[in-house]
């Protein structure tokens, strides 16, 4: 049996690579983008069938599957070049630039004062000037570089990983170095994934990141530089609950990364009650934010925000009226009062993990808040939608990943049939969202969830069902009330382990608890720390 159950997801696993492949190398994004969305469409559902065969496969199986099926996914978007986004010209061209010595922030791509350093690749000239993403710069010359006319708005750490690649790539490779790095990185952080859920979760859950069709369509192919900062915002999460000054300066790389990350602060800082725990980890996060952004700093002229604030105002996020952000608030609301009602849907979702979020479980937390923006800002781009997935990874909480089916259909669906399918797309994740909590909660009353067998080399040993969840769950029981995939009694193939290992763990937290129960002494109800997850 078990052997049938791991083959049946390596077949599916084997199956949604082959049709990754195809997706990627479908170039419809500009002439086709139905057809291509249903490509989608079949990738995700794949993806959607593999992970949920792994919950049944054992656990040593289960992450030898993960981490092999990670490289094989990743290695699907490198079959073509990048065909939803051209985001990564500009990370080839600012890593040019600053291997030359001059500031990234100083010149946009299109200043005649960098001509020098324009080539046929980037810069096309011609009959290649017809094709679509090409903006004008000169008489008969092009380039592929999206906003050609402004600086580039990415931070220093990212600044710093173009300049690498660059280096590093050999003449004449153009965007494979790039898609490498990816590759690699993405991989990297389904390594990171498991390690941390094997000390504190289900490591199948892993699979979330490591087999999501995102992934190889958006970190890959598209080689967008968010899966650098996710790969840091996932190690300051899976660090900050032991050792919070290394978490805070891993989180201040992933900020300098891709700004986006610092929504996860709330996160990192769920539950903390004193104050000196809460300045360990935002001050070295502050430290290091200003330390990297120093040398740019100092060898610029322009400001190292460059088109940052523009952007911003080009995408709507100032005025609600403009484009599609916020759209689901305004079905509710008028569009004055979006942003005012943001903030304070945002301000109550952070108090709310300050307060009650798990300390051991700062994934937690950081999803709830991360999701919420998604949901209440309502971003136009898959890409940014890379940082909810590894969280819903360390989490477990798959409906969540809604959200980033939404971002897909938002930017590549509403191409052809408007920009209201952001909007139904958006609505559909919420209801999913809020269906899942509904569940989880019924589970949790009902006393569904806790009941586990714990089992020793001997025989099964049965410590018979838990008490009902009251506030502050222990750590080594969360992972199994917050995802389904996590229960030890639904694994067939682990009945002969103790859950321990299941779960990563080596003869602690469970086993503690189930002698402290035989003793009568371990009742959960006597717990007065007051700490409850964010759900």
């Amino acid at each position: 049996m078990r052997s049938l159950r791991t083959t049946v997801s390596a077949l599916l696993l084997a199956a949604l690579a082959a049709t990754l492949v195809l997706t990627v190398r479908k170039d419809s994004y500009h002439t086709d983008p139905v057809g291509l969305s249903w490509w989608y469409a079949a990738s995700w559902t794949l993806f959607a069938a593999a992970v949920w065969s792994l919950r049944k496969v054992p656990a040593r199986q289960a992450v030898t599957l993960v981490l092999t099926g990670a490289a094989v996914i990743a290695a699907t978007g490198l079959v073509a070049a990048p065909r939803t986004s051209t985001d990564s010209f500009r990370y080839a061209w600012d890593g040019r630039v600053q291997a030359t010595g001059i500031s990234p922030y100083d010149h946009a791509p299109a200043d005649p004062a960098l001509t020098r350093l324009r080539d046929e690749w980037l810069f096309p000239h011609g009959a290649a000037c017809t094709g679509p993403d090409r903006t004008p710069v000169s008489e008969g010359r092009c380039t592929r570089i999206n906003r050609p006319q402004v600086p580039t708005i990415y931070p220093p750490v990212a600044e710093g990983y173009f300049l690498l690649i660059h280096e590093l790539s050999p003449p004449g490779v153009r965007h494979k170095g790039l898609q490498t790095g990816a590759a690699l990185l993405s991989v990297m952080t389904s390594g990171a994934l498991l390690m941390i859920l094997r000390r504190r979760g289900d490591p199948r859950n892993a699979a979330f990141w490591a087999w999501c069709p995102a992934v190889p369509v958006e970190a890959v192919n598209n080689a967008h530089v968010d899966v650098l900062a996710v790969l840091l915002s996932v190690a300051a999460l899976g660090v900050v609950v032991r050792h919070r000054t290394t978490g805070g300066a891993l989180l201040g790389l992933a900020i300098t990364a891709k700004l986006l990350p610092a929504i996860l602060l709330p996160g990192a800082l769920s539950g903390v009650r004193r104050g000196r725990d809460a300045v360990a980890v935002t001050l070295p996060a502050a430290v290091v934010v200003g330390l990297v952004y120093l040398p740019y700093v100092l060898g610029s002229h322009a400001s190292v925000l460059g088109y940052l604030g523009g952007y911003a105002e080009e995408e709507g996020y100032e005025d609600a009226s403009a484009r599609s952000r916020y759209a689901l608030l305004r079905l509710l609301v008028p569009d004055s009062w979006a942003l005012p009602v943001v903030g304070a849907v945002m301000l109550a979702v952070v108090g709310y993990v300050l307060r009650r979020g798990d300390p051991e479980r700062p994934w937690s937390g950081a999803l709830l808040v991360t999701g919420t923006a998604f949901l209440v800002m309502t971003p136009g781009y898959s890409w940014y939608a890379l940082l909810l997935v590894a969280l819903v990874a360390l989490d477990g909480r798959w409906e969540w990943l809604g959200v980033a089916v939404a971002g897909t259909a938002a930017y590549v669906t509403g191409r052809a049939l408007g920009g209201e399918t952001g909007t139904v797309a958006y609505t559909l994740a919420a209801v999913a969202v809020l269906a899942g909590w509904v569940v989880r909660r019924r589970r949790a009353g009902t006393g569904q969830g806790p009941e586990r067998k714990l089992t020793c080399e001997e025989g099964v040993v049965s410590a018979g069902p838990l008490p009902a969840p009251t506030p502050g769950p222990s750590p080594a029981l969360a992972p199994s009330q917050e995802s389904g995939t996590g229960r030890a009694e639904a694994d067939d193939g682990n009945r002969d382990r103790p859950v321990e290992q299941v779960v990563g763990g080596k003869n602690r937290g469970v086993g503690r608890r189930s002698g402290s129960q035989q003793r009568g002494q371990g009742d959960e109800s006597q717990r007065t720390d007051g700490q409850q997850t964010a759900s």
